[in-house]
């Protein structure tokens, strides 16, 4: 069994980026996005025309700072490895109770298709989440795909956070 890390948020946040499951890197080194080749930070840094720092805690307050909040959808599941296809017997967080503390969120981007997927299969329709933007944005992850190749594609689609994030 595996199990997510808890949120990274602040009371100003107004994006809550949600993964699926931290990867097997991320657990070891106790991160999120913490595998070296993952798109996230370099994604993150990237909307504003930098590069990440190299300090886990100051990238962290990079994206905080910007209204950014992170978690993810599962709280915990089985899983081999780090694919998301290989996720078993997945227990979703309190996202509901979480959005009830932090109601200044406009945004739930959702980082790939499990993220989205099972936030459909366990919260679709709840009226709490009426008025807020759902956004699906392409993973992350340092798997490339037949649309998100690089790092640039995949900034490019992400910048559809922009208008939420703080300059």
């Amino acid at each position: 069994m595996v199990h997510s890390f808890p949120p990274v948020i602040r009371a100003d946040a107004r994006v809550l980026v949600l993964g699926s499951m931290p990867g097997t890197a991320s657990l070891e080194k106790h991160q999120y996005y913490g595998h070296p080749r993952n798109h996230f930070w370099p994604i993150m840094y990237g909307l504003f025309g930098q590069t990440p720092d190299a300090d886990y805690e100051k990238r962290l307050a990079f994206a905080q700072e910007r209204g950014v909040a992170l978690w993810d959808v599962i709280g915990s599941c089985e899983r081999e490895g780090s694919l998301d296809a290989n996720i078993r017997n997945a227990k979703p967080n309190d996202l509901t109770g979480l959005y009830a503390r932090y109601p200044g969120i406009e945004c739930l981007a959702f980082n790939g298709n499990k993220a989205f997927d099972t936030f459909k299969k366990h919260f679709e329709g709840h009226p709490i989440w009426n008025g807020l933007q759902l956004l699906k944005l392409p993973s992350s992850s340092p798997i490339p795909n037949n649309r998100m190749r690089t790092t640039a594609d995949r900034i490019a689609a992400w910048s559809v956070l922009l208008p939420y994030l703080k300059k």
